[in-house]
């Protein structure tokens, strides 16, 4: 089985008017951790940046900007990839793995391939992916009426995982926090 567990950073919650400016993560074959990334990227030409966004990152404007431009980066995405995944192979493909993934995240990646000219995203992802929050749902079920809300952060401390509050929100850390989620809750079944 191929994951490909990511996080993304963007200049705002709208694929289709914001864009990227940091995507990691790890690619799990078989569940052995074959490869960590931590791309940053310039978001795409004509995304809206919004001030916000990029508090909760903890990133400014002329640091994005100044990310290495976002073909650059794209490629060397692909070639990642492309040691994992043949991409003409129809039934070798890996599952998107995130929190909350499947609403937001999902959205963004696929809008950055339409943005570097590539309509082929199902050649590398299957359709259907893997959400953490939503597996992480039963499993603290009985305790959510006690818990303040279900951000990541949140679920990985009712479920005995150290979390590091002011390092949440970037790519890296929160794609190593929805692992450890991942795990703890997939070794309950």
């Amino acid at each position: 089985m191929k994951l490909l567990f990511f996080d993304l950073e963007t200049t705002g919650t709208q694929a289709d008017k914001h864009g990227i400016h940091q995507l990691s993560g790890s690619i799990v074959i078989d569940g052995e951790v074959k490869e960590d990334f931590n791309l940053h990227v310039q978001p795409h030409p004509g995304a809206i940046i919004e001030q916000a966004a990029l508090d909760v990152a903890g990133v400014t404007q002329e640091q994005i900007m100044a990310y290495p431009p976002m073909r650059e980066v794209y490629d060397r995405f692909i070639n990642m990839l492309s040691k994992y995944v043949d991409r003409y192979n129809h039934s070798d493909k890996f599952f998107l793995v995130g929190y909350n993934n499947a609403t937001f995240d999902n959205q963004f990646l696929r809008a950055w391939f339409g943005h570097n000219g590539d309509k082929y995203f199902g050649s590398w992802f299957w359709a259907n992916s893997i959400d953490v929050m939503v597996m992480a749902t039963p499993y603290l079920a009985d305790r959510r009426s006690q818990m303040v809300n279900f951000k990541q952060g949140t679920v990985a401390k009712a479920l005995g995982i150290a979390v590091e509050d002011d390092q949440l929100h970037d790519a890296l850390y929160d794609i190593r926090i929805c692992k450890a989620i991942y795990d703890k809750v997939c070794a309950k079944y």
